[in-house]
């Protein structure tokens, strides 16, 4: 195949799971680093556990991670359609070329059948392989067991595709990712391609797929890779180039165990809704197995793709390290644009009346309050304060430091000052260190002092530079608040 071409095939039986965002990532970057098409196909033939809603999160969560596709359900492309359930009229045939070939056969066995043969390898204690008892029926009796109203299912004949193209049972691939690997095909057995209801299995419809939409290269998960050995046989069989595969490490959390919603989120869409920006779950996910020729971890997209190389990704499992994906996200927050930071908080800040700001306030609330965020979504709680007149004390701040004598006096000694100051951070900085030195001349600490205002104001100990929020709150709001909280 002279042109690269790669896709990503979720199932739409849920949200867009991180790992399945990896594998889309390293299929983008390798048809970006190589010029070629990056293709969207759904795989909904699991009618049960399809659904719109998540149909629309893959279309969401990969737009959203700047993983355009080229051809795709929505956009069309040369080889549509590009959802499967779209495509049933396509199997057959080959179903049938297979069956004409002799690398596949009707099997009439009933699921009662196929129990008590795997009941009897169980207590052989042998893997259980179908025993082919199917393969030879000559016409008179299929007819008959049709007559009894058996709808067969159709089985790849393993043994004889070996045969035709393989000189042992033994079956091997050069793996992108992982090198050789081989496996003993007798172990497989003849695996049913088309259900008796008609409508194909996994392993055959993504054949079917991969071929007639020219895909060269299937990099995924490393739990396909049982999978990799039937879809060879079958592309072989049907006389079509075999793409080269690519099987990735797991990803795992923390605990090693397979990565779950106990361990926090799990789908793109939750880190989003959580407050994580895209371009720094789409930097940490791709370090997840790959590592910067140069060592330097943040980097944008277009700059992993000139640096990727499919042969560098490493076969281990990966582990998911929610703290190094925080400090990533945090570090991309200071990265971003004033303006852009304002907008991609609103969402956080429904439960506000941001209308109570001026533009340059709320910028300058921004301003003061991003450097501890970690999430965008940390905001929620870190700016009530500047939202109404009234504000909620913390009780241990009410205890620890409003109601001690010395804060009552800083209290009301600031009131009798600030009815006369102008509330510019200029003139409040200048006004702020005067009556810190006023307080320190007696003894009193400065941090002392400024701990008795804070909490007055903002109801909390510990937060953004003072004299930033009071300008922002005014005079009247501010000492508004410092006279409630006077005895």
């Amino acid at each position: 195949m002279t042109e690269v071409r790669v896709r990503i095939a979720p199932s739409p039986s849920g949200n867009l799971h991180i790992g399945t965002a990896r594998t889309a990532l390293f299929n983008y970057l390798f048809a970006k680093k190589n010029n070629g098409k990056f293709v969207l196909r759904i795989e909904d033939t699991d009618a049960e556990r399809t659904s719109q809603e998540y149909i629309d999160n893959i279309f969401d969560s990969l737009k959203a991670l700047g993983l355009n596709w080229d051809e795709g359900p929505d956009i069309g492309g040369p080889y549509g359609p590009y959802t499967q359930s779209e495509r049933f009229d396509i199997y057959p045939k080959y179903v049938q070329e297979l069956l004409d070939k002799g690398f596949a056969y009707e099997c009439f066995c009933t699921p009662e059948e196929l129990e008590a043969e795997k009941q009897e390898a169980a207590q052989n204690k042998k893997p259980y392989v179908y025993t082919k008892k199917c393969e030879n029926l000559t016409e008179e009796e299929k007819e008959k067991l049709r007559a009894e109203g058996r709808k067969p299912a159709v089985r790849f004949n393993i043994s004889k595709a070996q045969k035709a193209f393989h000189d042992s049972s033994m079956l091997y691939f050069d793996d992108l990712v992982k090198g050789q690997l081989h496996m003993n095909t007798d172990l497989l057995g003849d695996f049913v391609i088309m259900k008796s209801n008609g409508s194909p299995t996994y392993n055959f419809a993504v054949v079917i797929d991969d071929m007639l939409m020219k895909i060269s290269h299937v990099i995924r998960g490393e739990d396909h890779i049982s999978n990799t050995f039937k879809q060879i046989l079958i592309f072989e069989a049907l006389g079509a180039e075999v793409p080269r595969f690519g099987h990735l490490g797991m990803i795992l959390a923390p605990d090693r165990s397979k990565l779950s919603k106990r361990h926090g989120a799990t789908a793109v869409s939750e880190f989003v809704e959580k407050g994580y920006l895209t371009e720094a779950l789409l930097n940490f996910v791709a370090l997840l197995g790959w590592s910067p020729s140069d060592g330097q971890e943040i980097k944008s997209v277009d700059e992993i793709a000139q640096d990727f190389r499919i042969g560098d990704l490493s076969s281990s499992n990966s582990i998911f390290e929610y703290d190094k994906l925080n400090w990533m996200n945090s570090h991309y927050i200071k990265m971003l644009d004033i303006a852009d930071l304002k907008e991609r908080l609103k969402p956080y800040l429904t439960k506000y009346n941001l209308s109570e700001l001026s533009d340059a306030q709320y910028t300058r609330m921004v301003e003061i309050t991003r450097e501890p965020l970690t999430l965008l979504s940390d905001i929620t709680d870190a700016v009530p304060y500047f939202f109404g007149k009234d504000v909620e004390i913390d009780p241990k701040a009410q205890a620890d430091v409003l109601d001690t004598d010395v804060s009552q006096d800083v209290l009301k000694e600031f009131v009798n000052r600030a009815e006369n100051w102008e509330f510019t951070e200029e003139n409040l900085h200048e006004k702020l260190e005067e009556f810190r030195a006023y307080y320190k001349e007696k003894g009193i600490k400065p941090k002392v002092t400024m701990w008795a205002v804070r909490a007055a104001v903002t109801g909390r100990t510990c937060g953004a530079d003072m004299t930033a929020i009071l300008a922002i709150l005014g005079k009247e709001t501010s000492l508004y608040r410092v006279k409630k909280a006077i005895k």
